[in-house]
């Protein structure tokens, strides 16, 4: 699902303006009274975080002020971190959780990963990301689930009291199920926006892992991804069931792949708000 013809025309802007990013405006499609929190002030590190294959550079937010708060680890889309993913970290935290979201690339190349403005429509664009996306394995993401998260609970702002949540964009999605296979006893959340490749028939397919995890999941497909492969979401279904895992997984009408991501061609806000309102119930009921 997050192959090259599903991105075709998908335009990603990694110079998106903070200020174009309202942090705290929230539309009024699917949101509740629970989830309108006011707009705190937030901190924000560039940090490096070590792991078994180098030394990984991320964003930390969390909230100002004393307390502690549940963690989150976000793994952004195949561009990896930058400015639009800077703003979904900053604008969680804001929402009460300590947010990490890490570059995907650490073992090649610092984030910002491209220059400029990027589109999937370009085989030279694509062609960048060869090389970057040759370098995040399963077990490498597997080892760095666990460095991220042990990076996250010595965090003296983190409550370590409270489970941990992840969630994942594009290829972040399985990123994020295998977070929860790498590291079961803390994860209590999963959430997957237009996840590629959650259910293959490879050894190393992100559904295997489910089993083991002890989180609740909500994977929200984009309609154009179902519609290419209308049987994933079924098998991912019944790997959930089997698993006896709490979850959802919901095809959202009209949204295509990239949905989510401010500054894409196919960003669609009110279908993303209204993901972004369903994501903060399903990290207040599990962690």
């Amino acid at each position: 699902m997050c192959d090259d013809d599903i991105h075709q025309g998908l335009i990603e802007d990694p110079t998106v303006s903070r200020r174009t990013f309202g942090l705290m405006t929230v539309a009024a499609v699917g949101l509740t009274a629970a989830n309108a929190h006011a707009a705190v002030p937030v901190v924000e590190k560039d940090v490096e975080i070590k792991t078994s294959d180098g030394v990984a550079d991320a964003a930390l937010y969390y909230p100002e002020g004393k307390g502690a708060w549940p963690a989150v680890l976000l793994w952004p889309d195949v561009v990896s971190l930058r400015p639009v993913f800077r703003e979904m970290g900053k604008r969680l935290a804001a929402s009460g959780y300590v947010v990490l979201v890490p570059n995907l690339y650490y073992r090649v190349k610092k984030a910002p990963v491209v220059d400029g403005a990027f589109n999937f429509a370009n085989a030279d664009d694509r062609a960048k990301l060869a090389p970057l996306r040759a370098s995040v394995t399963p077990e490498g993401a597997d080892r760095d689930s666990v460095a991220y998260l042990a990076f996250l609970d010595a965090q003296p702002q983190t409550d370590k009291n409270k489970k941990v949540g992840t969630q994942g964009y594009c290829m972040g999605g399985p990123l994020a199920f295998r977070t929860a296979g790498a590291v079961p006893n803390r994860v209590g959340a999963v959430a997957s926006f237009h996840g590629g490749g959650l259910f293959t028939d490879g050894p190393t397919s992100p559904h295997l892992v489910l089993p083991k995890t002890q989180a609740e999941y909500m994977v929200l497909v984009a309609d154009n991804d179902d519609k290419q492969d209308p049987a994933a979401k079924e098998k991912l279904k019944q790997a959930l069931d089997a698993a006896k895992l709490k979850s959802r997984v919901e095809v959202y009408e009209g949204a295509a792949h990239g949905w989510t991501v401010k500054g894409s061609q196919v960003y669609n806000e009110p279908a993303a708000e209204k993901a972004w309102a369903e994501l903060l119930d399903l990290y207040k009921r599990a962690l």
